[in-house]
């Protein structure tokens, strides 16, 4: 079972994500907040798997709420998606760099909003090509020396670099392991190496890393 909290200041949005994930026998809405203030306190007395975030709320912002979330030890395991209006909302990149796993707009169709949950619950993040267009554009526009490398980035082998580089770029483990000609358990192993010595809660925070380390380029 694939526990959700869900926090909108909407009443419509979280009655709507309420009767979409009660019709589903794997999926159960544990907690539902108005503000990011409330969707803290939610987070940590029920442990959801997956929290849906609103970006902008009144008083403790959705990206407050994140960082407060991603700072806690005892949450770890908690994985934070990001509801916004526009997919390109101001504050996308923002709440990457805090630990988000991924993004969905509001108006996504329920079936892609469902398997988005459970994509996430499995550890996989949500970075569309537009996503990920914009985060080369953010690191392409900033001046040299801009971003510095993680400071574990030398623990990585060779082939984690270049499987980090193609996490990077969108790819799947399947589709690593196809560019790299290796087995799916293969690639998949590696990109669990390099997220624990990088200490990426995720994906998504990787490919992050990746950017900001110089291993992905525009």
């Amino acid at each position: 079972m694939i526990r959700v909290a869900v926090a909108d200041d909407q009443t419509l949005i979280r009655l709507g994500l309420r009767v979409l994930l009660d019709a589903e026998p794997d999926l159960e809405l544990v907690a539902e907040a108005v503000d990011g203030a409330e969707a803290i306190a939610a987070v940590r007395e029920h442990r959801p798997d997956v929290v849906l975030m609103d970006i902008r709320m009144p008083g403790t912002d959705g990206i407050e709420a994140l960082r407060a979330i991603t700072a806690d030890p005892a949450l770890e395991r908690t994985r934070v998606v990001m509801l916004t209006t526009f997919e390109l909302d101001e504050y996308v990149f923002e709440s990457l760099r805090a630990g988000a796993s991924g993004f969905l707009i509001k108006d996504t169709d329920p079936a892609e909003l469902l398997r988005a949950i459970r994509v996430v619950a499995a550890g996989e993040s949500l970075l569309s090509p537009t996503i990920t267009r914009r985060l080369i554009t953010e690191f392409t526009a900033k001046p040299a020396g801009g971003n510095r490398p993680h400071p574990q980035l030398g623990t990585l082998t060779g082939r984690e670099r270049e499987i980090v580089a193609l996490v990077a770029e969108g790819l799947s483990n399947e589709e690593i392991a196809e560019r790299l000609v290796v087995s799916p358990a293969t690639a998949r192993t590696h990109v669990s190496r390099a997220m624990i010595k990088l200490h990426a809660r995720d994906r998504a925070q990787l490919v992050v890393i990746a950017y900001q380390s110089g291993l992905a380029r525009g």
